[in-house]
This record gives structure tokens, C-alpha cells and sequence, in this order.
């Protein structure tokens, strides 16, 4: 199996009011916006989308919805994120039924699998549907590592096809590239070193600030794939302040919150999380308006 998937997938939010019900029309709001800001692909239901903060009903509701609203101009990739096989399987057909286009698969949460669990876990989900999988790896969250080994045992799994690598280690991408050579389509999941992931390898980006500055990100890709190093660097580090709150445990807060700043979304989060408050959320607020009053010219640097 054969995906075209590269460039910039943002995490999409899921919209709330203020009684803390899911909007289905304003999440189709800025799924529509960034589209016609020109991502590639979207990822509905990931970490940025609360999905663990959802019913399997509410999920379905969501992804539905932007199925909908996208209407086949982009990749709609859902997360898959469960506490077992059983319901990873069952979330993974119902998506498939809802008209999404892959699944971004993540390990089981809460129980830290062994690596033949892991492995057990992820072909048991990819032997009940016939849509393309991301693998998500992602250690410092969920304290489970997809390395070699597990993806060694999964290359005769037709349809697992992609890697989205957020460990902090960038060696990652090289080592896998050297391993699997181009049977995973590798992904950059972790913003503050999307560039890097690129660099060695990545044909894509997961990100979670695109929610906030769309065009930036965009541009950021298009100027590395042109070989346009000098805007794409200083895009980079333009943005760099504002990526690193994509590794911090708050990201959902601090990229919904961004989003709010931009006028793009709404600072609402389900319970267990709350909105940020005191000096953090000054401190966010303060980076966003700092981000929007500098933000860089974009299309091709003078120098390249």
C-alpha cells in the first residue's frame, strides 16, 4: 500500500462552547480555514483534538463532521488512541466507515506494552481495517518507544505505511531511513525540530502550532522543498519560541490558547484540562503577539 501523504498536517482542535459541549460547526470552521490557508492534511481526533477527552460516540461525531467539511480536498487522518486493541479496532472500522482517510495509530494508554505486545497491539488494529496507518511514537508522552525492532516485525503489514516520529532524538529519522530505507513515509511530530526531521528525511510535518500561524507553516515546507534554506531557516527560528510549547505537557492549552490569540479558535479544553491561567497564560499570550508583530515575509528569501 502507497500514500501520498508529505507536507504540512496540522492536529486539528475540536471547537467547544461555553457549557463545554462539542461545536461541530465552529470545528468545521477552522478545519475550512486551514485549508484554504494550504496545509496538506489534517489530523483529526490527535492529542491537540483532545480526543481521550471524548467519547467513542463524540469521536465519530467529530471525525464525521470533518470528513464532511473537508469534502476530499486533503488527507483526513484520525488519531486512534485507546486504552486497548478492542477499542482501538472499533474506533479504527468506525473511522473507516465515517469516510477518513487513514488512521494515526498511537500505543495502548496507560499500560506501557513490551515489544511483542506493542507489536501484537498495532497488527491487531491493522488486521481490522483496510486504511492506511501513522504510527505514532512519541516516548516522553507515552513512555512506550516504536523503534527498530517493532517496526522490523511490522514491514509484511501492508497497511501501516508511516511513521510519525516526535522523540526529541532526531537520530531517529536517519536510523530508520538506513534500516527501512523508504517502506515508512516518515513524519516530523514534534515541532521544534520539524526542520531538522525534514532535513534527514521527513516528507512531512504533524504539527501543532499550525493551528495559530497556517501560511508560516506552509511556507516554512514549501521553502525547504524548493531549496530555499535561507527562508525556510528563517521562518524557523522566527516560530522557534512558539514550537517549543509543542513538547511541554500543556500543549493543548498553550496551541488552543494561540489559537484564541489569532483569533482562529476558542482557549476551551475538556476536563481534566483547564485553560491556562497566571503567568503562564500571560507568558503564551505574549509570544503569540510577539510572534504576530514580527512574522516574516514570506515567499522567496533574497538571498537564495
Amino acid at each position: 500500500m502507497t500514500v501520498s501523504w508529505k507536507g504540512v498536517f496540522p492536529a486539528v482542535t475540536t471547537q467547544l462552547r461555553e457549557d463545554l459541549s462539542i461545536d461541530i460547526a465552529d470545528t468545521q470552521r477552522v478545519v475550512d480555514d486551514l485549508i484554504r490557508d494550504g496545509v496538506n492534511g489534517v489530523i483529526a481526533l490527535g492529542t491537540v483534538g483532545e480526543n481521550n477527552s471524548l467519547e467513542h460516540e463524540e469521536k465519530v461525531t467529530v471525525l464525521s463532521a470533518i470528513v464532511e467539511v473537508v469534502a476530499g480536498r486533503v488527507p483526513v487522518i484520525t488519531g486512534v488512541s485507546e486504552y486497548d486493541t478492542r477499542r482501538a479496532a472499533r474506533y479504527a472500522q468506525a473511522a473507516e466507515k465515517a469516510g477518513a482517510n487513514g488512521l494515526m495509530l498511537l500505543p495502548p494508554m496507560v499500560y506501557v506494552p513490551k515489544a511483542h505486545e506493542l507489536v501484537a497491539h498495532f497488527k491487531g488494529v491493522a488486521e481490522r481495517t483496510a486504511l492506511p496507518i501513522m504510527l505514532y511514537n512519541n516516548p516522553p508522552a507515552y513512555r512506550t518507544e516504536i523503534d527498530q525492532d517493532v517496526l522490523a516485525a511490522l514491514v509484511d503489514v501492508p497497511n501501516i505505511v508511516a511513521v510519525k516520529e516526535s522523540a526529541p532524538d532526531t537520530r531517529r529519522f536517519t536510523d530508520f531511513r538506513n534500516a527501512f530505507g523508504d517502506r515508512y513515509v516518515l513524519f516530523a511530530g514534534l515541532d521544534d525540530v520539524a526542520l531538522e526531521g525534514l532535513y534527514l528525511g521527513a516528507q512531512g510535518w504533524v504539527s501543532g502550532l499550525t493551528n495559530a500561524f497556517p501560511k508560516e507553516s506552509v511556507e516554512l515546507v514549501a521553502a525547504f522543498e524548493r531549496g530555499d534554506h535561507a527562508k525556510a531557516m528563517e521562518i524557523y527560528r522566527w516560530f522557534m519560541p512558539l514550537l517549543h510549547l509543542d513538547a511541554e505537557h500543556d500543549l493543548v492549552q498553550s496551541i488552543k490558547l494561540a489559537e484564541q490569540v489569532m483569533g482562529r479558535g476558542s482557549e476551551r479544553v475538556l476536563p481534566p484540562r483547564l485553560p491556562l491561567e497566571g503567568e503562564r497564560r500571560a507568558e503564551v499570550i505574549a509570544m503569540v503577539e510577539k510572534a504576530a508583530r514580527t512574522r516574516p515575509t514570506l515567499g522567496v528569501s533574497r538571498t537564495a
